[in-house]
């Protein structure tokens, strides 16, 4: 299996590195989704043993699903703020020790004036809550693809820092 660390490993290959190491420190994740519909739940549930540390995923594609489920707040969707709030939610509904959460903007056409490729990561972990904003080239799917694969690699990036909940 490649390192994570390494810009070939796959995504399946991130998540059983994944899977690994929340085995061995005793961790839960979660996944709070809306342009990735799901995909990064889906390779996490695929991963070696996930029935035992992952806790599930949200797909909140909807404004409405984020600020009624979410509890998103008023704005942008395409932001910081938003998959902040979005990743600090799915660590609390599913009790999970970390939770990563992904938002933006897959294209074809701009959303709230956010150009296609424009995506947010976020993550929640017991020290606090964290984003980052990236961007990627290419059709919608790649958009997704390239999404799903940067939000594994920002939990995997985070997993040495987290402790298990009380």
């Amino acid at each position: 299996m490649s390192s994570p660390e390494q810009p070939d490993a796959t995504s399946a290959e991130i998540a059983g590195a994944i899977s690994e190491i929340v085995q061995e420190r005793g961790l839960t994740v979660a996944t709070a989704e809306s342009l990735t519909s799901g995909l990064i739940a889906s390779y996490l549930g695929a991963a070696p043993s996930s029935a035992e540390w992952f806790r599930g995923g949200i797909v909140a594609y909807s404004y409405a699903v984020k600020r009624d489920l979410l509890g998103v707040p008023e704005g942008p969707v395409v932001s910081a703020q938003c998959v902040e709030a979005m990743a600090r939610a799915a660590a609390e509904l599913t009790g999970a020790d970390l939770a990563v959460a992904v938002t933006g903007s897959g294209g074809p056409s701009s959303q709230e004036g956010e150009p296609p490729g424009t995506v947010f990561v976020g993550i929640a972990t017991p020290s606090g809550v964290l984003s980052e904003e990236d961007h990627f080239e290419g059709e919608p799917a790649t958009v997704v693809e390239g999404t799903a694969k940067r939000a594994l690699e920002v939990l995997h990036a985070h997993i040495s820092e987290a402790k298990p909940r009380e």
